[in-house]
């Protein structure tokens, strides 16, 4: 008869330390240990301790509820999840609190992790506060993929936790491998799989200090530049007892703003008042809404000129005459002195539109040498480590008791972006005129879309190719209502638009987008999760059936090259998906497919009367095709 296998352990207060033993070392352990008692499984052993529990009227209090406790703490309002096997205890204790009517996060499913991080980085960026991505071991963590490379360029602090596949193997502890899956998702570094992206990785090695891992872990996220951190734990450690405690939170904030040097700040204002054609770039400054009405005061009283260098914020009001558009151009080649705020590629080193040789360049960043960017240089005056608002509240003070600038040169250079301003305007609206032949122009889409929103809707721009359109027609005049990615990985605007709609519930959110992007979005997971948790938003599909970004980058690199000539450039998604049919079935969404100028007005005004009563919209817009 072959023999048994049986688990026995101590009976203890802490975690449980099973061992395997047959028959034979079975008799001879309890020979020694008659008083002991034999836990056959894991599963035993905490059925044991929740029957101690409610002896004693106490309920336990594990890692998993410390994990959870830290992040209510902390002021996480959502766990955007993927669940799985590695989280047991969290789900344990999630339920737990549910019955007991204590507070948590509330937890947001998410078919999909890409889908997970986008909405947790869209609801840090419009309210302004971390949140929380559950995964699942190394296979979740990595179905993240490019979302967190978006939030580490677009420094967006989210807490990432990830389960590790259980340590143990027959029993010996409770969470211990009981399936062929938690084998094979058993790698050698999981951190590594995120280490390039994040600020802070780390794993919990006991149960005993969860709480300080948290808040460490918040405090590093929220500190500039912000950025998502990850943070790791078995089972059997979430299984852990834990002491309940009191946190206290508010020594464990992010690190105060960084100013600008005395002796910088001078040095800016005094270039900027003697400069004869001075220019403001930025991209980014707007991620803190205060900072715009700061940098209003400051360029008014200056008479200076403002970029939004493909802006992923609203950085400075559209319809304010110092407004110079958003393609710096010759306006660089043109300028004596620049002051970059905030922007990580204000132009193109390779390109001809360059400072000139004479002009002074100073660069105010939060991250101004791009530290994470092993190849970067925009050589300055002088590169100054701050607080985009912190820094231009310090240069209007310096202001006050400055001379003012001459009477004459500011309504000179005033005249000058006024003049540029207005050009600008005549020439864009011409090109938003309706179409003839019906063939719809990005122009036209976002010239009705106007029509339909208003200054306090949040666009969420994920357009690529289109968004010049985007810029220019659907002009942003109140912080807080644009946001792009901040990244380069496609995919994010359906996640961002359910978490942007969940900070912002009285506000109507739309998600501008291209096809291609639109199939990176997992659009089966967006739509399933804005339905299910009561997030509607309206999105417009700029489709022209194709990667058009692959397409201008070959042309401008190989313009007569042999894939100049027909379909030889494998940048065609043609024939189109049926977008707005997909997110139909997914989640219930208004569906429309407009392929005619003259229909785009109703199909608008009709989608976004479904959002506002509570139904997510897919207008699929087909555009001329690449």
């Amino acid at each position: 008869m072959p023999s048994l296998s049986i688990f026995a352990g101590l009976e203890t207060n802490s975690a449980l330390h099973v061992i395997p033993v047959g028959l034979a070392a079975y008799g001879e352990y309890h020979a020694i240990n008659p008083n002991k008692k034999i836990y056959r499984t894991s599963k035993e052993r905490i059925t044991e301790m929740q029957k101690e529990s409610e002896a004693t009227g106490k309920t336990r209090h594990t890692a998993s509820d410390a994990l959870l406790t830290a992040l209510q703490e902390a002021g996480v309002s959502y766990i955007f999840a993927n669940l799985g096997s590695d989280h047991a205890g969290i789900i344990e204790s999630l339920a737990k609190a549910g019955a007991e009517n204590r507070s948590t996060p509330v937890v947001v499913l998410c078919p999909h992790e890409g889908v997970a991080i986008a909405a947790a980085h869209g609801f840090a960026q419009v309210s302004g506060r971390a949140q929380a991505v559950f995964v699942h071991v190394d296979v979740g963590t990595q179905n993240m993929g490019g979302g967190l490379s978006n939030a580490a360029r677009g420094r967006i602090p989210v807490f990432i936790f990830a389960g590790l596949t259980p340590y143990t193997i027959e029993g010996e502890l409770p969470g211990s491998r009981n399936r062929p899956a938690t084998f094979l998702q058993d790698v050698p570094d999981q951190g590594s799989i995120v280490r390039q992206y994040v600020k802070w990785d780390y794993s919990i090695r006991t149960g005993k200090n969860v709480k300080q891992l948290v808040h460490r872990a918040m405090q590093i996220a929220e500190s500039d530049p912000k950025g998502p951190v990850y943070l790791t734990g078995a089972r059997e450690v979430l299984e852990e007892d834990a002491t309940p405690s009191v946190f206290p939170v508010k020594k464990w904030g992010p690190i105060a703003p960084a100013a600008l040097p005395e002796a910088g700040v001078a040095e800016i204002a005094t270039a900027l008042l003697k400069a004869d054609n001075p220019l403001v770039i930025t991209s980014y400054s707007g991620r803190n809404t205060a900072c715009v009405s700061e940098l209003v005061r400051f360029c008014e009283r200056l008479a200076i000129p403002v970029v939004e260098e493909r802006p992923t914020h609203m950085n400075f009001p559209a319809d304010h005459p110092l407004h110079l558009g958003y393609q710096s151009g010759q306006l660089i080649s043109d300028a004596d002195v620049i002051l970059v705020v905030d922007c990580d590629v204000p132009w193109m080193p390779s390109s001809d539109q360059c400072p000139n040789a004479d002009s002074k360049v100073y660069y105010v960043d939060v991250d101004p040498l791009k530290e994470s960017i092993p190849l970067w240089y925009m050589p300055s005056e002088n590169f100054f480590r701050a607080d985009a608002a912190s820094a231009l509240k310090q240069l209007n003070r310096y202001l006050d008791s400055a001379a003012p600038l001459d009477q004459g040169k500011h309504s000179e250079r005033l005249d000058r972006a006024r003049m540029k301003h207005d050009e600008l305007r005549r020439a864009w609206s011409k090109k938003s005129q309706a179409p003839s032949g019906g063939v719809i122009t990005t122009e036209w889409v976002t010239a009705c879309l106007r029509e339909v929103i208003d200054q306090d809707t949040i666009l969420i721009n994920e357009s690529v190719t289109s968004s010049a359109a985007v810029f220019q027609n659907l002009p942003r005049t109140k912080p807080g209502t644009l946001f792009g990615s901040g990244g380069s990985s496609l995919g994010w605007g359906g996640g961002a638009a359910i978490g942007s709609k969940l900070a912002a519930p009285d506000q109507d959110v739309v998600c501008l987008t291209g096809d291609g992007s639109f199939f990176f979005s997992s659009p089966s997971s967006v739509y399933w999760a804005s339905r299910r948790y009561g997030a509607p938003f309206l999105t417009v599909i700029f489709n022209n059936q194709g990667w058009n970004a692959t397409k201008e980058n070959f042309k401008r690199i190989h313009p007569q090259g042999a894939a100049s000539d027909g379909d030889r450039d494998w940048v065609s998604l043609g024939p189109s998906s049926d977008f707005a049919k997909i997110a139909e079935a997914a989640g219930g969404a208004f569906a429309r497919t407009v392929e005619h100028a003259d229909a785009l007005k109703t199909a608008l005004a009709d989608g976004m009367r479904a959002v506002k009563e509570g139904r997510s919209a897919v207008i699929d817009v087909r555009i001329a095709p690449i």
